[in-house]
């Protein structure tokens, strides 16, 4: 059972929780602008992976929740490491969410882009050789010529930044190519230089009752933030629960 605790308390059925994260949220509609949400996991404790993995902080109803975020995604944005420790490859989503898409005006499988600034990404991967459709790689003009050009045998391959990876960029490309519905499901630097150039729109947030202790890292790292009162002004604009587990979500208020 899930409930919703905040606003409007409600045990939600199956497709009452398909309702509530399938809808637009109102705050999308911010002036046509592009939307740039993410989605993590954290135990109690503040970790964000156990032995290098979030996968294993989740349960049955966190993956739930995670295949319903990323169903009416235009593009998925992820981080090589990412990629490369918890695995993607194949359709995915449900047949049942590509039908879904399909009668909501979107393609059946949203693609797939790739963030890396090295290209340190091997060209068997799954995720290039089991895909429906196409990735993208978004990397850096100082990225090695033959690490490119093999990685363009299989996928689109598109420069976003010279040394360091320019955000509002990313998200201009991606909108040029029309998606504007942005997620991504990390990592950790994603998020940190994405939130630096004060750029998340939206954190949905999943708090796994666990204590992980270690040496994990948290869910967002790298630069810091330079105007701490951006980063504190996110608004929690929903909370459910399952069990002893939490999702959260967050939504960066309006300026002006």
């Amino acid at each position: 059972m899930i409930e919703r605790i905040f606003p409007d308390p409600a045990v939600l059925s199956a497709s009452a929780l398909e309702h509530e994260l399938l809808v637009p949220p109102p705050e999308r509609g911010r002036a046509g602008t592009p939307w740039v949400s993410f989605n993590f996991i954290s135990s109690i404790d503040g970790a964000a992976s156990v032995e290098g993995r979030s996968g294993q902080l989740g349960n049955a109803w966190d993956q739930r929740v995670f295949s319903l975020l990323r169903q009416s995604a235009d593009v998925i944005v992820v981080g090589a490491q990412t990629i490369r420790s918890e695995g993607y490859g194949g359709e995915l989503l449900s047949k049942t969410a590509q039908k879904w898409r399909e009668e909501n005006w979107l393609s059946a499988h949203p693609p797939l882009a790739i963030v890396s600034g090295t290209l340190n990404l091997d060209t068997d991967l799954e995720v290039f050789q089991n895909t429906p459709v196409r990735p993208l790689i978004l990397t850096l003009e100082s990225a090695p010529k033959e690490r490119r050009e093999a990685l363009s045998e299989v996928a689109e391959v598109i420069t976003v930044g010279t040394d360091s990876m320019d955000v509002p960029l990313v998200i201009s490309e991606l909108a040029a190519r029309g998606f504007t519905q942005i997620h991504s499901e990390g990592g950790p630097t994603l998020l940190g230089t994405f939130a630096a150039a004060g750029k998340v729109d939206e954190l949905c947030l999943t708090i796994s009752p666990m204590l992980v202790g270690g040496s994990a890292g948290r869910i967002a790292s790298g630069p810091a933030v330079e105007h701490v009162s951006v980063a504190a002004g996110m608004t929690l604009t929903r909370i459910m629960k399952a069990d002893s587990m939490l999702f959260l979500r967050y939504v960066r208020p309006t300026v002006g």
